[in-house]
This record gives C-alpha cells, sequence and structure tokens, in this order.
C-alpha cells in the first residue's frame, strides 16, 4: 500500500495532480495499481490529517511518532506526551506589553541602579501590578498566583516575601519618585494630554478636641476643612 499521484493537464495548459492510496495487484500475471482512495487534489490536501494518520499508524505499530507534528500534539502522540503544568497567559502578556511600551520596565532598572539581586526585582513587581489588574488578592496569594496561575514572562516562580522585599527595595529605591514621573510623561505622551493644569488630592488630617490651642505658637486651631466640618479645626 502506497500513495501515489496522478495529473491531469486542463484547457489552458495547467496541470492538476491528484493523491491517491493504492496498492498493486496482479491479474493474469500483470501488475495494475487498484485505487483504495482519493485523497483529492493535490494544492488541496489535508497534510495534517495525513500527519495524524501517520502518527495513528506508528502507534499502532508501536513505532515512535514523528519528530514535528502539528495541531494537537496531545491527541496525535496519545500516552507519549505528558501535560505537567498549564497556565493562561493572556491578559498578562498584553499588560506585559504596555508595561515595556510605557517604559516602566526601564524606568524601574533606572530607579534600582547597578545593584544586583538574586531575584528580578522589576519581574517581581511586574507580576504584583499584574496581579492586581486581574485578581486582586494580599501578597502571599499573589506570590501562589504568579507561580502557579498565571504566565509570567521571565518569572517562573516566587514568594511573598521576595514580593515584600520588592516593595522595599522600590520605596528605598525611588524616594525622588523618578518611576511615577517616567509613567506619568509616557502615558501622557502616549494618549496624547495636555498636562497643563494638575489636580493633586491629599488625604484629609484633623485633630478633634473640645476647644482649640491658644497662644502665637498654637497649632490645633480652626481653619480651612477640606471635608466642609465647620465644626473640626
Amino acid at each position: 500500500m502506497y500513495l501515489r499521484t496522478t495529473q491531469r493537464r486542463n484547457k489552458d495548459g495547467s496541470i492538476v495532480r491528484y493523491v491517491q492510496v493504492a496498492h498493486n495487484r496482479k491479474v493474469d500475471g500483470v501488475t495494475h495499481a487498484e485505487v483504495l482512495l482519493n485523497l483529492g487534489r493535490e494544492d488541496r490536501l489535508d497534510r495534517d490529517g495525513l500527519t495524524r494518520l501517520v502518527a495513528s499508524i506508528n502507534r499502532y505499530l508501536g513505532e515512535p511518532a514523528p519528530a514535528a507534528l502539528p495541531g494537537d500534539a496531545a491527541q496525535l502522540v496519545g500516552d507519549h506526551l505528558h501535560v505537567t503544568e498549564s497556565r493562561p497567559m493572556g491578559t498578562v502578556y498584553l499588560l506585559d506589553g504596555l508595561w515595556r511600551m510605557l517604559g516602566v520596565d526601564d524606568a524601574l532598572r533606572k530607579a534600582l541602579g547597578p545593584r544586583r539581586f538574586t531575584t528580578d526585582v522589576e519581574r517581581v513587581l511586574f507580576a504584583l501590578v499584574a496581579n492586581r489588574a486581574i485578581d486582586p488578592m494580599s501578597k502571599l496569594s499573589a506570590a501562589e498566583w504568579a507561580s502557579h496561575d498565571a504566565a509570567i514572562p521571565g518569572l517562573a516562580l516566587m514568594d511573598d516575601d521576595q514580593a515584600y522585599r520588592a516593595m522595599d527595595v522600590l520605596i528605598e529605591a525611588d524616594a525622588q519618585a523618578k518611576v511615577q514621573e517616567a509613567v506619568f510623561f509616557a502615558v501622557a505622551n502616549l494618549l496624547n494630554l495636555e498636562v497643563d493644569v494638575l489636580l493633586f488630592d491629599t488625604t484629609s488630617t484633623y485633630f478633634e478636641r473640645d476647644t482649640e490651642e491658644e497662644g502665637d505658637q498654637a497649632f490645633r486651631r480652626y481653619g480651612h476643612s477640606k471635608d466642609h466640618r465647620k465644626d473640626l479645626p
């Protein structure tokens, strides 16, 4: 049994080839090719289907599977392939592209300077940001999420200690808020934003006491309240 091709010439001179499964039979001492199955035109041949057929035959005969298999490899090679781990990466991959487009990775590396760390701090920080965007949780759970539930480019594993250390390193290294500044201007440039007027909000802080302090150096006195509380200093 074998594959063979036949051809037909069209009126315009073009040649069309056909693929067939055939085997030879002897009739009155003369060998004839008997067509068992027509597979159709060669230019429209389902090559992946043929590969699956070859893999199925090899599996039946106990032969190793072909070196390169397209399509669903698990279906083709059966017991020869074992899935050890599977993690989604679509949303993380998108966020990683945006992270790099905004230059956050470069800004972090500049802020961290030439110091060397046993863990890629930039990747750990990205994993924390990605977790916050996709499935917010605690630092401990975020570390488990990055290690088992999501495919973080450039980071196979991390733990909660690395998460806390990465944040401490960032706070120490970026005391002048250079990373925030770089991200702000990158976003403004990407979205073509006008930044002539900036509104900066702060947390309200106030004291509660029965009366205000007296004297020239008194600090706790009635004044402007951001929360529109005239009864508070």
